[in-house]
């Protein structure tokens, strides 16, 4: 039976601009453009316009709004105010991710919350299934936006063509809603790429006018369509999360090296807090580790992690950085045994050589 796949708003516009389709979570989205390594140094060096409206969008309020959420999630609601948005993965009861989530405060008791198009249906349901405790309400909206992106060193100077002076208005994951070409948005400092830019939550008869005027305006300044092939090379570089590799419902935060996301001393309980905390204190824990290699040979997920020839784990995500010239990876492995001893990946029968190193692996000097 053949899967019938959801259309971005912006259909018309990737094929307008040669977008090669391929399906994605259940949407067809493009892949590519231009070419992934070229979109990829355009985001670095200039800027990249990025479709997101896959993404799935959640609305919630009420009295006890706030409580909900940090029963929720792992990081801390009540560090953060109006305008201020904050990332934290949600748990089950045994540690594992249901999703990683921004969260968009508006009010006390009004939230917003994107999650990932893949989980959109899992996440409503949890949302609810958990919501009859506390006075709020949650509301699926993602049939109400469209997310565009705008990542790069040009991608502010960029934005206020549209919103004047937003670059000083709006801190790194602060947001605030204006209007756009006459429609009202949500503008939010964050992204997904390592780079400086915006995300934009606007109305979907909206998004293909906004993204030809940008790209307009922007071309002649080195600004590209990305697609997703360039999207996860860019977030690998970058160090950030993938839901379904560096973190699962069968990777905790903790073991996905996000442990800055759990915050144990909260003052409110959360879902999977107990196995958390045990996962801490492990004697030769999981964890997660990037690295690079001097050869061009990508170790792709599921590839053995060796030390000195032993097992140790395996590669979550492989690509290629066009920034370095290398392949780069993330991986998950007993994190003890990695301490101080030759690490190989296993690919095609050959063991290539890696060096762990530390984020955003297009600036690590080795």
């Amino acid at each position: 039976m053949t899967e019938i796949l959801q259309q971005s708003p912006l259909h018309d516009f990737h094929k307008e601009q040669g977008g090669r389709l391929v399906p994605f979570a259940g949407w067809e989205m493009p892949v590519q453009y231009s070419g992934i390594l070229e979109e990829h140094r355009a985001t670095r060096e200039s800027a990249g316009l990025f479709d997101v409206s896959h993404m799935g969008e959640m609305r919630i309020f009420g009295k006890q709004a706030q409580e909900f959420l940090n029963y929720l999630i792992t990081n801390d609601l009540s560090g953060i105010g109006d305008g201020q948005a904050i990332y934290s993965p949600a748990c089950y009861d045994q540690g594992g991710v249901v999703d990683d989530l921004i969260i968009y405060r508006h009010t006390l008791d009004h939230f917003f919350v994107c999650c990932n198009a893949s989980n959109t249906k899992k996440v409503d349901e949890w949302f609810n299934k958990q919501s009859i405790r506390f006075e709020c309400q949650v509301e699926n909206v993602s049939s109400e936006y469209a997310q565009l992106a705008v990542q790069g060193p040009k991608a502010v100077a960029l934005l206020e063509t549209f919103v004047p002076n937003c670059g000083s208005k709006i801190n790194r994951f602060h947001f605030i809603e204006c209007d756009i070409l006459g429609q009202s948005c949500l503008l939010s400092r964050t992204g997904y790429t390592g780079e400086d830019g915006f995300e934009i939550y606007l109305p979907p008869t909206s998004a293909t006018g906004f993204a030809r005027e940008i790209l307009e305006r922007g071309h002649s300044e080195g600004l590209r369509p990305v697609g997703l092939g360039a999207r996860d090379s860019l977030r690998l570089e970058a160090g950030l999360p993938l839901y379904g590799h560096e973190i699962s419902e069968m990777t905790s935060p903790i073991e996905g090296s996000l442990g800055w996301t759990v915050k144990l001393n909260k003052s409110c309980n959360f879902i999977g807090k107990e196995a958390l905390q045990n996962q801490k204190k492990e004697e030769n824990p999981r964890r997660v580790i990037h690295f690079n290699s001097s050869e061009k040979r990508i170790a792709r997920q599921g590839c053995t992690i060796l030390a000195d020839e032993k097992p140790i784990g395996e590669v979550l995500s492989g690509s290629f950085s066009p920034m370095t010239n290398r392949a780069i990876g993330s991986a998950l492995v007993y994190i003890n045994e990695a301490k101080n001893r030759q690490l190989r990946a296993e690919i095609r029968g050959k063991a290539v050589q890696i060096h762990k190193a530390k984020p955003p692996l297009h600036k690590t000097d080795k």
